[in-house]
């Protein structure tokens, strides 16, 4: 690889030149009879497959230009991890997260969201908002106790026996709990969640198939 090819530099020998001679005549070149027949298969090949390669490059870059966006700014997709989100939501489900509403609106309480750890920025969790800014929230032998009123939670079916609070929630603060109550790292140990923690809500659920389903925030009495 380090070896280089040597090169010397020999005079050219010196040809006879030969002037035209006064009957000569030079037929005027005519362009037309040119044409890609007369570049011959291998030529014609090549040209066809570099037309191929520019029409791939130039899909492959439009396509990257709406994708990309959709990917990292609107929906992102994510597979649930663990148990804490059961009867609800199951290992390994492939989920939708839609990213663009919370650039708009705040979350509500009920909706099924996607957030950072806050002690490992690495890792995300599946949670659902029980309390929202400016919320005085307590936990008595696991119900939710939100502005002194119990908070009538039809999605879950295995309460806990935990005391938690009361706690106030800042400007900035939300409640996060795992529906599966007595196997969820939540709010109850991580305390509130930052708003700029929350990256997403649950949009979709699109695997398995025979569970597909879309979310929206549940009504409370």
């Amino acid at each position: 690889m380090d070896q280089k090819d040597k090169l010397e530099y020999q005079e050219p020998a010196e040809q006879p030149v030969t002037e035209p001679q006064p009957d000569s005549t030079l037929e005027e070149l005519n362009l037309e009879q040119f044409s890609e027949e007369d570049d011959g298969p291998s030529m014609s090949v090549a040209k066809k497959a570099g037309s191929l390669v520019f029409e791939i490059v130039k899909v492959v870059f439009i396509s990257l230009a709406i994708i990309l966006p959709i990917r990292y700014f609107l929906v992102q997709p994510f597979y649930v991890q663990g148990a804490s989100m059961e009867q609800n939501f199951y290992d390994k489900e492939y989920l939708i997260i839609n990213e663009i509403s919370y650039r708009f609106e705040t979350p509500k309480r009920g909706e099924v969201v996607i957030l950072k750890d806050p002690e490992d920025r690495k890792v995300y969790f599946i949670k659902r908002v029980i309390g929202l800014p400016g919320d005085k929230l307590e936990i008595k032998q696991g119900r939710v106790y939100v502005n002194d009123e119990l908070l009538e939670e039809t999605y879950i079916q295995n309460f806990s026996n935990d005391y938690y609070g009361p706690v106030n929630l800042k400007y900035d603060e939300y409640f996060v709990m795992g529906d599966n109550r007595n196997n969820s790292y939540d709010s109850r140990r991580l305390g509130p969640i930052k708003r700029g923690d929350i990256i997403g809500k649950v949009w979709l659920r699109v695997w398995p198939f025979d569970r597909f389903n879309t979310f929206n925030a549940p009504e409370y009495k």
